[in-house]
């Protein structure tokens, strides 16, 4: 079984493609003017699935900032196991 999503590693994964360090991220930031393109978003999906965490596109791009990404992650990530 992968190791869970824990937030430092949610926030690592962002900081990577935001080009700053993993404290510098704004949870409250809308990930589309943070800088994030769809295929940032795309990679991070995969690589979120990989830690067994299922989530779409859209419902990411439902969602207006990092902090309700985390949310959505985490209780996906709580309901598969």
């Amino acid at each position: 079984m992968p190791a869970p999503l824990t937030l430092e590693g949610f926030r690592a994964d962002l900081a990577e493609y935001l080009y700053l360090r993993p404290d510098e991220v704004d949870l409250d930031e809308n990930p589309l003017y943070a800088g994030l393109d769809s295929l940032r978003i795309v990679t991070l999906i995969e690589r979120w699935r990989e830690t067994g965490v299922d989530v779409t596109f859209v419902e990411l791009a439902e969602r207006t900032s990092f902090a309700q990404w985390w949310q959505l992650l985490s209780t996906r990530q709580e309901a598969a196991r």
